[in-house]
């Protein structure tokens, strides 16, 4: 590996990837698949270790670029920046937005090196841990997920469940995973293929929030105290390191399941950090424990999908399925013979998720000082822009102008549920596992011949179902106790 990177032609590739990477990764509707899958074919001609450093690099930059909008512009880059806006928004608006890049810099470094050691030291052993779970177990994984729904934002247990109903509701119009039967089409021929994750996404966090500024919802962005520096002092980072080793191994397992991805890592982590925390009512206010708990997930993440990736070569994610097309497109066989036949390639990818997390590190938090300032353009230059960019986004994702249409719509409904106080983040996380728990549901009861007992049956899919009915009655019972405490005191 050393020698691989004391090449200034690998060392050029891997800062290219990252400043790319995370250049996208900001921009509301640019995702790192769509700017993997443009660059892959420019690799062909590439040695393939070469080709999978620029690609890894390029991963890494857009997971972690997406808390630059999300934080400045409530707009996350990304799907798993999209817990980062319930606090990083906030304490920008607050006049903080420097402390609020540097903490979210600082915690994606960590969380990206410690799933960087993880896949350097337990890539098979965790591989092989993850091919054990079944449908059902992935089933009972969602429904875990879903409970914590009641924990985002700073909406009560109903509204958020209300919320996230809503979005598994968003993404049942398609074909039926087990059937194949078209359903909630009214047909309408684009609506086939469903409504995609970024135009939902654009649509909500980007079109609805110009909406609330057009509307004059928005409060106006206090001005930067003189001490708002993105460099955060390492007595401040004290008092974050348990949610920093917590968040980031929460991350690292998630991402090792495959077809689970950062946003469930994102939530997992952060569900965890404000049950955990002593001031559990700061989060959604610009809590800095959420921030932390949220960049550290979303980006060891990262270092968890490649395990399964170069072990078994099976995709943990949505870019791991590109960077598998990519190995085999250069000739290499993932899986277990990958480190025998092709050292070198695993020797890229372990060694680029290291160097690619350090040069992020240093270019955003060396630039933080400038992006901040992008919370200071006034909304009459911004708003012009982001709609432009928005539009593009949704249109390049397939060509289709029927998404443009989706990004609109599903703003208004952003809007909308803004004025009612339901929470943006819970829709958003229910559109995105519906369509895994139903998937994985079917696939279980066709296994099983109908049958529903392995949910109950199967230890860890017990687990997690218990899991997710204690989280459910923990919020009740204390918010029965919070509402007794506060008739006493009144």
């Amino acid at each position: 590996m050393i020698d691989l990177f004391s090449s200034p032609l690998v060392l050029g590739l891997a800062l290219l990837g990252t400043t790319l990477g995370v250049t996208v990764g900001a921009i509301p509707g640019l995702t790192g698949t769509m700017l993997i899958a443009l660059t892959l074919p420019m690799t062909f001609s590439m040695d393939p270790a070469h080709a999978l450093v620029l690609l890894v690099a390029m991963y890494v930059g857009a997971v972690s670029g997406g808390l630059i909008s999300a934080t400045l512009l409530r707009m996350p880059g990304t799907p798993a920046a999209v817990m980062t806006t319930l606090d990083g928004y906030p304490m920008a608006q607050a006049g903080r937005p420097g402390r609020a890049l540097g903490l979210g810099i600082g915690a994606s470094l960590v969380g990206g090196l410690i799933s960087w050691l993880t896949l350097r030291l337990l890539a098979e052993p965790m591989a092989d841990w993850s091919t054990r779970l079944g449908p059902f177990e992935y089933f009972s994984l969602v429904v875990m997920a879903l409970a914590l729904l009641a924990g985002v934002g700073e909406s009560t247990r109903a509204k958020g469940l209300l919320a996230g109903g809503l979005g598994v509701l968003a993404a049942m119009p398609g074909v039926h995973p087990a059937t194949g039967e078209l359903r909630w089409t009214f047909g309408i021929t684009p609506m086939n293929d469903g409504f995609r994750l970024i135009p939902v996404l654009i649509g909500m966090f980007a079109i609805g929030k110009i909406i609330t500024d057009l509307t004059g919802g928005e409060p106006a962005v206090k001005r930067s105290p003189g001490n708002d520096s993105a460099w955060i002092p390492w007595a401040d980072w004290k008092a974050h390191w348990k949610n920093l080793l917590r968040s980031s191994g929460i991350g690292t397992v998630i991402g090792v399941l495959p077809g689970v991805g950062a946003n469930i890592g994102s939530l997992a982590a952060y569900a965890a950090a404000r049950r955990s925390s002593r001031e559990p009512g700061a989060f959604g206010e610009g809590s800095e424990e959420g921030i932390v708990a949220s960049e550290s997930a979303n980006n060891a993440t990262v270092g968890g999908a490649l395990i399964p990736l170069i072990a078994l070569g099976v995709p943990g994610s949505v870019i791991g399925a590109v960077l598998l097309g990519a190995l085999i497109v250069h000739g290499l066989q993932p899986g277990p013979l990958l480190f025998r036949q092709n050292p070198e390639a695993v020797q890229a990818i372990i060694g680029t998720m290291l160097v690619a997390n350090v040069m992020m590190f240093g270019l955003m938090l060396g630039g933080a000082r400038w992006i901040a300032r992008l919370s200071a353009v006034p909304r009459q230059i911004l708003a012009p822009l982001v709609i432009a960019s928005c539009i593009w986004g949704a249109h390049a994702l397939s060509g289709r102008w029927f998404d443009v249409w989706v990004m609109l719509a599903f703003g208004v409904a952003g809007w909308l549920m803004e004025r009612r106080r339901l929470p943006l983040a819970a829709f958003v996380i229910g559109f995105v596992l519906a369509p895994v728990a139903e998937e994985n549901l079917c696939a279980g009861l066709m296994a099983s011949g109908g049958s529903y007992a392995p949910l109950i049956t199967r230890p860890v899919s017990l687990v997690f179902l218990l899991v997710a009915a204690v989280l459910l009655l923990k919020k009740e019972s204390f918010r029965k106790k919070t509402a007794k405490a506060i008739l006493i005191e009144s």
